[in-house]
């Protein structure tokens, strides 16, 4: 199963401002500190405002931060938000259908995929903050430093 890119800019999202629980953060600071599109990212912070994951402080000193603790935020309920469906393979137009077992074997996998992400919020994916926060500041400095002084 492969998740989208939503889904993925999500989780970073929620990653980023969750190593950085002290301030306010700009749309583009999190596409900077992953080397992202600052565009696409603009529709994810969206939806995750009006989920209620993401507060958004409007204003000349706005930005954005978690709009809720870490440990409320639970991952397999961000993963099902996120994703339009979760069709492993197209069984409702197949002849064989009502009578194959594939249908009932990736409908248990599903859900013990699901069931795993249920059991973490974004609190267990934080457990190492500050190196997660340094290395967003160093991905940041590099994708600024000229190819002339990285060569030294």
């Amino acid at each position: 199963m492969k998740l989208t890119l939503f889904t993925d800019y999500s989780m970073r999202v929620l990653l980023y401002l969750g190593a950085r629980p002290d301030r306010l953060c700009s749309i583009g600071e999190v596409a900077q500190g992953y080397g992202i599109s600052q565009n696409h990212l603009m529709k994810v912070v969206n939806q995750l405002a009006r989920s209620g994951d993401v507060e958004s402080v409007r204003g000349r000193s706005g930005g954005i931060r978690l709009g809720r603790p870490p440990e409320e935020i639970n991952i397999g309920a961000l993963i099902r938000q996120t994703e339009d469906g979760f069709d492993l393979v197209d069984c409702g137009g197949c002849v064989v259908a009502p009578a194959c077992g594939l249908t009932g074997v990736l409908k248990e996998a599903l859900g013990a995929f699901l069931a795993v992400l249920d059991r973490y919020t974004l609190a267990d994916l934080l457990t190492k903050r500050r190196d997660l926060a340094s290395l967003f500041e160093r991905n940041a400095a590099d994708r600024f430093e000229t190819p002339a002084a990285r060569d030294g």
